[in-house]
């Protein structure tokens, strides 16, 4: 999903071509300066350097890619393989000839460097002058640094082509694929702005690929790292959520979930804006509550979306049409949706940017994440999940979107039952259901530990899901010991219950 920069292009300001780059940059790159954009091979470096120079052909700016290591043809090839054409961009292959391999052209009195070097350089500055291009792309800097032999040649040589540039008003972007000895500090200072690619390939999945902006002079840019993935038609690149950037439309009132009895337990339903923690076994009913305050929702004309880790969406479908939860004409009409997640071809990144933009643009008033497991396993480090995920129910609770988050616990009855991810205490409400054993049958149970925005039931009550949908019964206060698994009746006569 791409949206426009928040930032509007300037005279002195040019696009990368890639729009989430730009925000991420406070607008794009600033004209006539010298950029490194630096990146292990693979990481993307030439797919980026090519939207730079295709803005430009769109902004009818002339533009150069000089090509120091791959054909002209392979770099038409990589073009090909998103759909592009290059048609406007001008290529110069400056790689050598067969002939300068042969015995008879090696050099005897001079060394080669200093030849080879003095060469290149000119052939390209002659290029320069007859093309005056806007834009420059330099692929890559490993040969420019193996043609220098020594690292002041080298540095005394890129801070002449800085210069020469700057004179020219030319938008340079060197590329370097980090195969020398060091990090060339010494070329680092002499840039304007460094961006870095990164890639990863975790134990099981499809690599992972993140940016940075280590250095831009003279601007405010979003710090950290922000994921990415190369698909066909380029990079797209998902911001880093900053919950304070994006402060929306603050609403207020509760959301019914079309159930009396669990909205007056709640204390008259989810408010908007906050967050509603499920808790509880396998199978004891969280994801159909949540399911049944999202299906509410679009029932009533808003907007609802359910991320799904663990359940495929036809099992889902499949399930609420068993309880009477049609969700066919919602799906249809936009008012409902649901996305599969796997966590192991969707980074981090990319859900917290997609769960963002469904409030953000589709004024999403309920979202589901089912569940918070799954959320997990798709984090890298699990200490990062409490921090990505307060940020991103601050910036839920600010678009005005109620958030149910769903969480599985370890184990069937008892009180020993655990939560591998202890979110408790980010979420506005905790609801923790139970199973319990009564008479040789299973039993459920749903209870309000917390709500922070206003008062709430504190009974425990019995609960089922059955071909009527979801049912809340009686307060269960005749029994000790609900929570245990085994509780104990305290009455002369058992009730009748649900």
């Amino acid at each position: 999903m791409r949206t426009e920069a928040s930032h509007p292009a300037t005279r002195d300001t040019a696009s990368t071509g890639i729009p989430n780059f730009d925000e991420i940059l406070g607008g794009g790159l600033t004209r006539n300066r010298f950029y490194m954009v630096q990146g292990v091979p693979g990481s993307g470096k030439t797919t980026l350097a090519m939207q730079f120079l295709m803005e430009g052909v769109r902004a009818g700016e002339s533009v150069l890619y000089v090509t120091l290591s791959e054909t002209e043809e392979e770099i038409r090839a990589v073009a090909d393989s998103h759909g592009w054409s290059l048609e406007g961009v001008q290529i110069l292959e400056v790689v050598p000839s067969e002939e300068a391999l042969s015995p008879e052209e090696q050099y005897t009195v001079f060394q080669p460097d200093e030849v080879e070097l003095s060469e290149t350089t000119k052939a390209i500055l002659n290029e320069v002058e007859v093309r005056r291009p806007v834009r420059v792309v330099f692929d890559s800097l490993s040969e420019m640094r193996l043609l220098a032999g020594s690292a002041l040649r080298y540095r005394r040589q890129m801070l002449g082509l800085k210069q020469y540039f700057a004179g020219r008003h030319c938008t340079v972007v060197v590329l370097d694929d980090c195969t020398g000895t060091d990090d060339d500090p010494q070329l680092q200072s002499i840039t304007h702005g460094i961006v870095e690619l990164d890639q990863e390939t975790p134990l099981f999945g499809s690599a992972r690929r993140r940016l940075r902006v280590i250095k831009f002079r003279g601007r405010q840019y979003v710090g950290g790292y922000h994921d990415f993935r190369i698909s066909r038609g380029g990079l797209q690149v998902f911001p880093r959520l900053v919950a304070a950037k994006h402060r929306g439309r603050s609403e207020s009132g509760s959301l019914s979930s079309g159930v009396p009895a669990l909205d007056a337990l709640l204390g008259g339903g989810i408010e908007r804006g906050t967050s509603t923690l499920l808790t509880g076994g396998p199978g004891t009913g969280k994801s159909t509550i949540a399911a049944q305050y999202a299906v509410e929702a679009a029932r009533r004309g808003e907007r609802a979306a359910m991320f799904l880790f663990d359940e495929s969406a036809a099992t889902l479908r499949k399930r609420l049409s068993s309880l009477k939860m049609e969700i066919e004409p919602l799906l249809d009409s936009g008012r409902l949706s649901i996305q599969q997640v796997d966590p192991a071809e969707m980074s981090p990144g990319e859900l917290l940017y997609t769960v963002s933009r469904v409030a953000m643009d589709e004024h999403a008033s309920v979202v589901v994440m089912d569940s918070l497991n799954g959320f997990l396993n798709a984090m890298p480090h699990d200490k990062l999940l409490n921090t990505q995920l307060h940020e991103l129910l601050t910036h839920l609770g600010q678009q005005g979107t109620a958030t149910l988050l769903v969480s599985v616990q370890r184990g069937l009855i008892g009180s020993n039952m655990e939560s591998p991810v202890d979110a408790s205490y980010l979420a506005d409400a905790v609801v923790l259901l139970r199973y319990f054993e009564l008479q040789g049958s299973i039993r459920g149970a749903i209870s309000v530990l917390k709500k922070r925005s206003g008062p709430h039931e504190r009974a425990i009550r019995e609960f089922s899901i059955g071909t009527g949908g979801v049912r809340v019964g009686p307060s269960l206060d005749r029994f000790h010991g609900v929570l245990t698994g085994v509780p104990r009746y305290l009455g002369d006569d058992l009730p009748a219950l649900i």
